[in-house]
């Protein structure tokens, strides 16, 4: 019995601490001694219009105690949105422009989704595309910013991103969000205002000059 209650204490402080070591980066915002190397992480990420990697996705659901994992693969095009490519439980497509969703399903059945419905969608395809097109100013003009690392020297070191919500349609929906990476992003953590979270980890980055033909159709209104 004491063994058992000694594990629950365990696994309570365990995840106590996880949650603490994820959210220390709030303890660093943004400020003259780390500006440099924030807009150099910026420039850095936006080296690249087009990226393209897997993902995979985790949402936790607090009231449930249930998360929900799928899998798949992505693209970031500057200036026209990403695409969210899934491939596993379901096979389904999003293409997230600046003001709507094209859901592609297998067949070639293309369907313009209501875009109030899916705001979360649409506001973080915003906030993914303001870091990847190295617009610091954009993220400083919606997010208190909290920044830790250090992007001198010939190669990009790890680096920290949280963001505090202070344009209204993103807080809306994210209280926080937390990004992580060296040379490109390597994962997204984002606390949704009704104690949900979510998670994604992006591996496999490459960065062709353009898009190809069938990835343009995806972006391209039916």
């Amino acid at each position: 019995m004491k063994r058992a209650a000694g594990l629950m204490l365990f696994l309570c402080t365990a995840g106590v601490w996880a949650q603490t070591s994820q959210e220390e980066i709030f303890r660093h915002p943004l400020g003259p001694e780390t500006m440099d190397a924030f807009k150099t992480t910026c420039s850095r990420l936006a080296a690249h219009p087009v990226v393209r990697g897997n993902f995979e996705q985790e949402k936790t659901l607090s009231r449930l105690n249930h998360s929900l994992k799928s899998s798949g693969n992505f693209i970031i095009a500057t200036g026209l949105g990403m695409v969210w490519d899934t491939v596993k439980p379901f096979a389904s497509t999003l293409a997230l422009g600046k003001n709507y969703i094209i859901q592609s399903r297998p067949g070639g059945q293309r369907t313009v989704l209501n875009a109030q419905g899916n705001e979360t969608f649409l506001r973080m395809a915003e906030v993914i595309n303001a870091v990847f097109s190295g617009n610091s100013q954009g993220l400083m003009d919606n997010f208190n910013i909290y920044y830790s690392g250090n992007a001198g020297g010939a190669a990009a070191a790890a680096w920290e991103l949280g963001l505090g919500p202070r344009d209204s349609s993103i807080g809306a929906f994210a209280e926080k969000i937390i990004m992580k990476g060296d040379t490109a992003i390597k994962s997204i953590f984002i606390y949704e205002q009704n104690g949900d979270t979510v998670q994604y980890l992006l591996s496999n980055h490459n960065y062709p000059a353009e898009l190809n033909v069938n990835e343009k159709a995806l972006f391209a209104l039916p």
